[in-house]
């Protein structure tokens, strides 16, 4: 029986000119970041975009607190969405340079954020009635700035934030009303966040995405009567996970921004996860097992979608697809076999690659799953079937 190779995604510029990777001792499971991918990410973006636009960091792309205090002096600021992720900010960062959004915070949540001083990016008008209910009772200023639920979407992204029903953000149409509210009732007005969608590689569709963006907060601070104190323009820029694609052209990005933002004259930031840590992360496991099974070869490795849930195409994925993966002290070497690459739990749900052609791989072998750096670890169902807890490491 002839088996037929399936294409897996682009090995990141970074690690696709090594022959073996530089982690052959790390004991696995493992994740792995190479800061040095992360520092050179933030450099371009600061380099591409207009000067003077802040650059924050979503840490739900990777929350790993080593990580956090590697970052942390290299942007503007960090936004989060729950009282854990505050909590490890706040270990990194001043309050004043964290924003926190998030549907369906809870009063806990609302007050720990008012007294820490960090801005709540409101999700609803009920929210907002409680946040100034919970500040007038602790005798404190809220600091507060409106998400908004745009009129459009950003085309081609993984996961559309806007131009629909949605639980995120308020509708264009009742912004100023809210904000005037918030101002009436003392609170700090903090601004606008407007996201339309993530995991977009059209950089044509992010730019037009982003101008549509600044063209609606100019339209809104016409409405309200005042400029917003900050335009947070929200994310989009995806990186390649799967065969055929290509990364964002950041630079064309900034180019356009550096046009579009002259509609408004006010501070903005642009709000990052998965671009500037994803394809520095490396997920590293070592073969467990080779079966033979009806004329196909099953690499049996020692983690799968308890460790990293999206690469087994159960993260949002439609249609599952190969991330890209070597055998890592075989990088350059031929292919010489098919396998699939699968993990150690029981359901035909966890599969790392689907038949892949790569070197040949023995029991001790060590695999790596490339593109690993954002919603690896904390995204993981690590408890399911109580399998040992993938580590985590900076280099």
């Amino acid at each position: 029986m002839t088996v037929t190779a399936k294409p897996f995604g682009p090995i990141p510029p970074e690690f696709a000119g090594l022959d073996a990777l530089p982690w052959l001792d790390v004991n696995t499971p493992a994740y792995v970041y190479d800061f040095s991918v992360i520092e050179a990410r933030i450099a371009r973006l600061r380099a591409a975009l207009p000067k003077g636009i802040g650059v924050h960091y979503a840490i739900k792309a990777n929350p790993f607190p080593p990580l956090l205090e590697r970052i942390a002096p290299l942007v503007d600021g960090m936004d989060v969405a729950s009282a854990g992720e505050m909590a490890r900010a706040l270990g990194v960062m001043a309050a004043p340079a964290i924003s926190f959004a998030g549907p369906g915070k809870r009063d806990a949540e609302l007050e720990a954020a008012i007294r820490e001083g960090v801005t709540l990016n409101l999700e609803s008008i009920a929210e907002a009635q409680r946040a100034i209910a919970i500040g007038r009772r602790l005798g404190l200023t809220p600091r507060l700035a409106v998400r908004v639920n745009p009129d459009f979407e950003l085309r081609g992204s993984g996961m559309k934030m806007g131009g629909r029903a949605s639980p995120f953000g308020i509708e264009t149409a009742h912004v100023a009303e809210l904000v005037a509210r918030i101002r009436g009732e003392g609170a700090e007005w903090r601004g606008l966040h407007i996201f339309a969608g993530s995991q977009s590689l059209d950089t044509p569709a992010i730019i037009a995405t982003q101008a549509a963006t600044v063209a609606l907060a100019a339209r809104l601070a016409e409405e309200i009567g005042a400029v917003p104190p900050l335009v947070n323009l929200g994310g989009g820029l995806g990186i390649p996970y799967f065969p055929g694609d290509t990364p964002v052209a950041v630079e064309a990005i900034g180019a356009a921004l550096e046009g579009a933002i002259g509609m408004l004259d006010t501070d903005y930031a642009i709000e990052l996860g998965r671009w500037l840590v994803g394809e520095a992360g490396v997920y590293l496991a070592r073969v467990v097992d080779r079966k033979e099974s009806q004329g196909e070869t099953f690499l049996i490795v020692e983690g799968g979608l308890n460790h990293h849930l999206a690469a087994t195409g159960n993260f949002g994925t439609v249609v599952r697809r190969n991330y890209p993966v070597a055998v890592a002290h075989r990088m350059q070497d031929p292919a010489e076999e098919v396998v699939t690459i699968v993990g150690p739990l029981c359901t035909p749900l966890d599969r790392l690659a689907d038949r892949v052609a790569l070197p040949r791989a023995e029991v001790g072998d060590m695999i790596a799953v490339f593109a690993s750096g954002a919603y690896g670890a904390s995204a993981s169902p690590s408890a399911f079937l109580g399998h040992p807890a993938v580590g985590e490491m900076v280099v």
